[in-house]
């Protein structure tokens, strides 16, 4: 396809980086592809327009295949070192370029300076780490069962993958997912959301300046129906890794049936929080405001449910109030606590949600309204008395909106935290080390974050039960799906 040659909107961003050539509205496809039709990219906290994008569909999704399926043959083969090499210097250049890489993000997804900032390094740890495993694969021996004969067990990658990512973390799902696939050997096409394209083409033209062959990693931008659906029906694409809704999630599992695919889908979430009365209150409302507000509260980690023991259930309501009081609403660039929401949809999610909670019965003690800075901006919002049978309750907000209700059991609030179809973390605050055990062993979550929030990173296996997904990503679970097991059996003579 021919590229384009209308004026492209990025000369604000572009000028305000140190690289400006880290702005790409092309698709990179074996080498860089335009378009004669593109679309706009927009800051969420303005509504301007911060580049034009090209939309690529079937025809370059076919394309990124074909180059991807020509590089696998050797890329399959490189030796464990080379490999190791070639992302590591990846990971170098997008370090090297940290700040303009959290521009570029701040500008198209709202996110605040420092949360940018540091998913851009949360993001470059999966690269460094999945160099270092490249060096190292997993090669496993067995003792024969049969006379005069040699067993062997050998992984394999698979072939090319499919890697599909959203625009909440554009960056860190995108180098988690591609860092673990071509540590494997597999070859790599991905497609951004249409909200974020600017941060993987980034990434992108730094994987080209680390020396990637061609077809090595492809960014696909477009519309998602026509090219992922195009790679669910190509059987030459062997794994899909798919980040996104649950919604989203099942509809590529159907697509993907007919060729049987690997897939690693990191679904929804709908975590609870959990406060028994034993938990140190101050720390728990400090964790609470993290777990509920942090990218915006745009976060499938995101506390959703807040379950507090009844016996310092007001005090909680009462600090967390304060607390959310305190946090700070603006532009990413001004690093206040939270930015903009992404789109319309997202800020009227919010407003429905706290209309039904309202309407039946639960206060709105902070927030519950758009704020004057733009159309995108949603103050914090903290619900109490909420009841389960609220929509907040029962569906995943994906906004800075805390629903909070008493309980007065252990057994009842596990009943009430695993009543959901989701499965993806739940966060649990109590000092009593048995009921930690039992609480943990029960709660029927992928990850268990007990006194605490943070709990992702590079070495451990991410992903949740139930409809939260399928496959875990980090560590050397993430590796699992782009590989294949292969048995030799040998005869000694």
């Amino acid at each position: 396809m021919a590229m384009a040659r209308r004026a492209v909107k990025a000369e604000p961003l572009a000028g305000a980086l140190a690289d400006a050539g880290l702005v790409r509205g092309d698709g990179f496809v074996g080498g860089w592809v335009g378009a004669e039709e593109r679309f706009a990219v927009r800051d969420p906290a303005t509504g301007e327009v911060v580049a034009e994008v090209a939309r690529l569909g079937v025809a370059e999704a076919r394309k990124a295949v074909d180059a991807a399926q020509a590089a696998f043959a050797g890329w399959s083969v490189t030796l464990p070192q080379d490999r190791a090499a070639l992302l590591r210097r990846w990971y170098e250049l997008i370090l090297a370029h940290r700040e303009d890489l959290a521009r570029i993000m701040v500008a198209e997804q709202g996110k605040p300076w420092s949360e940018a900032l540091g998913e851009i390094e949360y993001g470059a740890s999966f690269v460094e780490y999945y160099a270092e495993a490249a060096r190292r694969p997993d090669i496993e021996g067995v003792t024969s069962h049969l006379p005069d004969a040699e067993v062997e067990i050998w992984r394999e990658p698979v072939g090319v993958a499919a890697l599909v990512t959203p625009w909440n973390f554009p960056s860190a799902m995108l180098t988690r997912k591609a860092a673990a696939a071509l540590a494997a050997g597999c070859t790599c096409v991905a497609h951004p959301s249409a909200e974020t394209p600017l941060s993987a083409l980034a990434l992108a033209v730094l994987a080209e300046r680390a020396g990637f062959p061609a077809g090595l990693f492809s960014v696909v931008p477009g519309e998602a129906a026509e090219i992922v659906g195009e790679w669910c029906s190509d059987a030459r694409v062997r794994a899909l890794s798919f980040t996104g809704s649950t919604e989203v999630g099942r509809i590529l599992y159907r697509q993907s049936a007919d060729t049987v695919k690997r897939l690693v889908l990191e679904l929804g979430g709908h975590a609870p929080f959990i406060v028994f009365a034993d938990a140190d209150l101050d720390q728990a409302v400090e964790e609470a405001v993290k777990a509920k507000f942090a990218t915006s509260g745009q976060d499938c980690l995101g506390a959703n449910r807040f379950y507090v023991e009844r016996s310092v259930y007001e005090p909680f309501c009462a600090r967390f109030a304060e607390a959310i009081k305190a946090l700070t609403l603006g532009p990413g660039m001004a690093d206040c606590d939270l930015g903009p929401l992404i789109h319309e949809r997202a800020v009227e999610k919010q407003e429905a949600h706290v209309a039904d909670a309202v309407a039946r019965g639960a206060r709105c003690l902070v927030g519950g309204a758009r704020d004057g800075q733009g159309p995108l901006f949603y103050r914090p919002t903290l619900l109490v008395d909420v009841p389960d049978t609220a929509k907040i309750m029962r569906e995943e907000t994906f906004g800075p909106v805390a629903a909070v209700t008493p309980f007065d059991s252990e057994e009842e609030v596990l009943v009430l935290a695993n009543a959901t179809e989701y499965g993806l973390v739940a966060y649990l605050h109590t000092m009593e080390p048995r009921r930690i055990y039992r609480a943990a062993r029960a709660l029927q979550f992928g990850m268990v974050a007990v006194n605490r929030t943070k709990v992702t990173g590079a070495p451990i296996p991410f992903g949740g039960m139930k409809q939260s997904g399928i496959g875990r990503e980090g560590a050397r679970w993430g590796l699992e799906a782009f590989t294949e097991i292969k048995y030799v059996c040998r005869d000694w003579h």
